[in-house]
């Protein structure tokens, strides 16, 4: 199973590569990977296997994959079907598609997440693929990005399924605290399932997520807006696929929670509501594609009835129903989008005479709707009768509940018949020789919109290829050959439904007789027929008959929007001396409240340990206070750096020199990025910007001090048992390999955080990046061969700096920058390897290696900037984040915990003894972050703030030109 996701997720990645390099011939290649995954399935089908990873065992993150019946079902459909898919896509696009190759790895992914989820034995780590596949979805129906329908589908999409998915990790915190394991076979192994109120809420939200993802009433309409994806999307995520997710999470959990006094109330009633009503609606629209759409809800609920039920024999009809449906609804979608290929319209009013043009498309798509019907010999047929008769003798409901969903059953088949003849007649009959009214003809140029159309079929079509028409041929003729086989079938779904408690009594077959569901059957073909012929009198409307769900869902997030604004300007005054008040008056409100109702130790303090403490806090206090009454705006920042650098002496009076060291490089760094921004800013403060001092800031200010010392002092004393920091200096050794218990906190035994950390860096580079470029990073850093004034044959310390302006060149900078520079990075390095044993690090390294390209910038401006490191600063960034974050998977892969060291010594001649600590990569890989973050400040605060000076003041050089 592992492998099958690690070969779907390196497919993934690759695909933009092979689409690049073969068009859209690609999806050929791509679809060997899932077709040789779905070998495997087949052949491990009657075999049970899990698999188990240990990653974070104290919190039940744990990677635990079961591969049982159900999954091998699910599977088979999710790989299956989507080598079909990917099929149909090298036909359905042109080689000319915008964003091709990343529609294919989105594609190959969602696989990738599919499979993940039905797999996953952990509820966590399913949660973690179903909100995958939530994103991938959103990606995949918003691929045809220019359009706002496709826009809006996509995140209407994305705000449903995702609100649900957050209930539905509510609900499995819960459900995995009160049974104390995350694990579905734990929880699927207990003799008494848990139960008692915090479960049924457990309950209640684990099915609200399921109903979401399936398009459940009321929550259904996403999935008829996402019918302005492209049709392969439409056909896998929406028949066979994404919209399975929750049906099967249903399935999943029916043998346990089968009884749960919440559990029928909202499986069946949401179910049967969705059956009836969506099958209503599938009667009155008139785009092909959301006929389908609406039937997929119809028989969505239908599936969610079936599993919901709780018996055996409506557990071996839902699955056998499910596969059924994977079958018929991509089949049946794939013709609407060769329709849509071949005529340029869905619109079924608008086509003629198509079962004449193309007789074996019309074939295929009768093939499948006569099982979407439930037709005999086909598999629909065996799967409904199977859930007529599951229904009828369904013990586990009383007798009113189990008429109510018979009736409703009945006539939710009656409405699928009704919209399966509608389909077909609409898609392929000669409406000119039925006597309904001739559709209007358009030039053929005419393009037709998402939903609607402007062609009809008879100014032109466009036979399909055999490759076209083949991924859908093969699933109708599956659904034939599966209803013919229903002996092999049942062996192989029957495992499942012998989860269930009870006998599992009847089982599949073609003909069982003459009984009361052959009969049931026989009146739900003869009244969907009839109400086919009669729709115009019963169905037939502009009013939707399930309301107008996109007008609701519109209010909904309008009235979200004015909540928003109203608590925004509650709160949000616009004015930053008002929040950051409101911010520190709550920081001292609250602490000492709780502080003075709670318990209180003693406090003992020692005002200080050496006298030069004394000195350098009196330092800090005096240049603290300094900075409210400086009206120069760089003599400011000065003294407040002092403050930090007073900060950093201090660790080190305290014997933290590591900490020490890392202080002064930040405050050093931050100083120069000061300096840059303030170059734009007037000296002085403006008079009008000056205030007098304020009595209400200087308590605020007096206040919050004395506030955080107390809470500091009482926070040291309230300590009871043995400081964690005398085990850090041996478990740092221990475990990660290192006597510098700072670093081997930072890139082992708390990486996690560190990942965490430096992942917000490159997110806040990315942000800051593109306020200051506002479309694009614009690449490396001029050089200065890039400069109109650059002249080769001028010779300087520096390579780009004869092209400072004169009145701002220092020739002594410049000098010592030269000779300086090479230094710092050689100590940078030195940083960077000493750092697991003595002072130093990745972080440090890195801020030195920082400070040096600053004094570079410094001496020679932008273009030496570019001189020094003509890289672009977003791929080293992405660089170190992908070497940090691949540690974890390289630590996963070895059966090692993520993020944990392996520690590696050999003997090499010359060198001598050699002791290797992986963590040194994701050192690296923090190295290489903060040195991008600094060349992205340098270039976004400095060089390209730089070029927009030049623009408006010129140059002394410019100056003498013109003179």
């Amino acid at each position: 199973m592992l492998a099958i996701l690690f070969a779907l997720a390196a497919t993934a990645v690759v695909a933009p590569l092979w689409v690049r390099a073969l068009g859209r011939n690609a999806f050929y290649v791509l679809a060997l990977v899932p077709l040789g995954c779905l070998g495997w399935v087949i052949a491990n089908w009657l075999t049970p296997q899990r698999v188990r990873l240990t990653w974070a065992p104290s919190i039940a993150m744990n990677i635990d994959l079961r591969f049982d019946s159900l999954a091998a079902v699910m599977c088979a459909l999710i790989l299956g079907i989507g080598t079909l898919i990917l099929v149909y896509c090298a036909r359905y696009f042109e080689n000319e598609e915008p964003r091709l190759g990343v529609f294919a790895a989105e594609l190959v992914g969602f696989a990738c997440a599919m499979f993940g989820l039905v797999t996953s034995d952990n509820m966590l780590l399913l949660f973690v693929f179903w909100e995958a596949t939530t994103v991938l979805s959103f990606l995949l129906v918003g691929h045809n990005a220019e359009q706002a329908a496709s826009r809006r589908a996509a995140i209407q999409a994305l705000l449903v399924t995702a609100a649900g998915g957050l209930a539905m990790l509510v609900g499995i915190v819960i459900l995995g605290e009160a049974n104390d394991s995350y694990l579905l076979s734990d929880l699927l192994a207990e003799a008494h399932p848990p139960s008692g109120i915090a479960v049924n809420i457990a309950v209640a939200l684990l099915l609200v997520g399921a109903l979401s993802k399936s398009a459940a009433v009321p929550l259904h309409f996403w999935l008829p807006g996402a019918m302005a994806a492209p049709t392969p999307v439409s056909a896998y995520l929406h028949a066979a696929a994404m919209v399975k997710a929750g049906v099967y999470l249903v399935a999943r959990l029916a043998p346990v929670f089968a009884e749960n006094p919440v559990w029928h109330p909202l499986v069946l009633t949401l179910g049967l509501a969705s059956m009836l009503l969506a099958g209503l609606r599938s009667l009155q629209v008139v785009d092909l594609k959301l006929v389908l759409a609406f039937g997929t809800v119809s028989q969505l609920g239908f599936l969610i009835v079936l599993v919901g039920i709780g018996t055996p024999g409506a557990a071996l009809a839902g699955v056998t129903m499910i596969v059924a449906h994977a079958l018929f609804k991509g089949c049946l979608f794939m013709v609407v989008g060769i329709i849509d290929h071949g005529a340029g319209t869905r619109d079924l009013r608008r086509l003629s005479g198509l079962g004449r043009r193309a007789p074996v498309l019309c074939g295929t798509a009768v093939l499948a709707t006569l099982s979407m019907a439930g037709i005999p010999p086909l598999l629909g047929f065996v799967g409904k009768e199977s859930a007529l008769s599951a229904v009828l003798d369904a013990d586990v409901l009383t007798g009113a509940s189990r008429v109510a969903v018979a009736v409703g059953v009945v006539l939710g088949s009656m409405l699928t018949v009704g919209y399966s003849v509608r389909f077909v007649w609409g898609a392929f009959a000669d409406k000119k020789a039925s006597g309904e009214p001739a559709p209007v003809a358009h030039h053929p140029s005419e393009q037709p919109d998402a939903m609607s159309t402007t062609a009809d079929v008879r100014v032109g079509w466009l036979p399909p290829g055999a490759l076209f028409l083949g991924p859908p041929a093969i699933l109708a003729v599956a659904g034939l050959a599966a209803g013919l086989m229903t002996s092999q079938l049942d062996r192989a779904l029957a495992p499942y439904a012998e989860t269930l408690a009870g006998p599992l009594v009847s089982h599949l077959a073609l003909w069982h007789g003459f009984t009361a569901p052959l009969a049931l059957t026989v009146l739900i073909i003869a009244a969907g027929i009839l109400l086919y012929r009669l729709r115009d009198r019963l169905v037939e409307s502009a009013h939707p008959r399930l309301g107008n769900a996109d007008r609701a869902y519109d209010a909904t997030l309008r009235a979200m929007d004015r909540l928003s604004l109203r608590m925004t300007a509650a709160v949000q005054r616009g004015s930053l001396p008002l929040t950051q008040a409101t911010i520190l008056v709550t920081l001292i409100v609250l602490p000492s409240v709780l502080l003075a109702l709670g318990n209180r130790t003693g406090v003992t303090l020692r005002l200080w340990d050496s006298p030069l403490q004394v000195v350098v806090g009196a330092i800090m206090a005096a240049t603290a206070l300094a900075a409210t009454v400086f009206r120069n705006r760089l003599a400011s920042v000065l003294v407040v750096g002092v403050t930090g650098y007073g900060c950093g002496v201090i660790f080190a009076l305290h014997g933290a020199p590591d900490l020490a060291l890392t202080q002064f490089l930040v405050e050093t760094l931050t100083l120069v990025i000061f300096v840059l921004v303030l170059r734009a800013f007037p000296a002085t403060i403006e008079e009008s910007r000056t205030t007098a001092l304020e009595v209400r800031r200087a308590v605020l200010a007096a206040v919050v001090g004395t506030v955080v010392a107390v809470l500091a002092a009482f926070a040291v004393a309230a300590r009871t048992a043995e400081p964690i920091w005398h085990r850090i200096p041996d478990a740092a050794y221990r475990f990660g390999g290192g006597k510098n218990a700072v670093n081997v906190l930072l890139v082992d035994l708390r990486a996690w955080d560190t990942l965490g950390e430096i992942s917000v860096l490159v997110v806040a580079a990315t942000g800051v990046a593109s306020l200051v470029f506002r479309s694009r990073r614009f690449g490396s850093a001029p050089r200065a061969t890039d400069s109109p004034d650059y002249d080769p044959d001028l010779v300087s310390w520096l390579p780009a700096g004869r092209l400072v302006d004169r009145a701002e060149r220092s020739m002594v900078l410049q000098i010592t920058t030269r000779l300086v520079f090479p230094t710092i990075m050689v100590l940078s390095v030195y940083f960077f390897f000493s750092g697991h044993n003595a002072p130093g690090g990745g972080f440090a390294g890195g801020l030195a290696a920082g400070l040096a390209l600053t004094l570079r910038y410094l001496a020679g401006g932008r273009y030496e900037l570019g001189e020094a490191l003509p890289v672009d600063a977003g791929h080293i960034l992405g660089t170190g984040l992908s070497l940090a974050a691949g540690t974890a998977v390289s630590s996963l892969l070895l059966g090692a915990p993520p993020l944990s060291s392996a520690i590696v010594e050999v003997t090499l001649p010359v060198i001598g003894h050699v002791k290797l600590v992986t963590s040194l990569f994701f050192d690296l890989g923090v190295y290489l972050i903060v040195v991008g973050l600094v060349l992205d400040v340098l270039r976004s605060l400095g060089a390209r703030l730089d070029s927009e000076l030049d623009e408006t003041e010129p140059t002394s050089m410019q100056r003498g030109s013109s003179k």
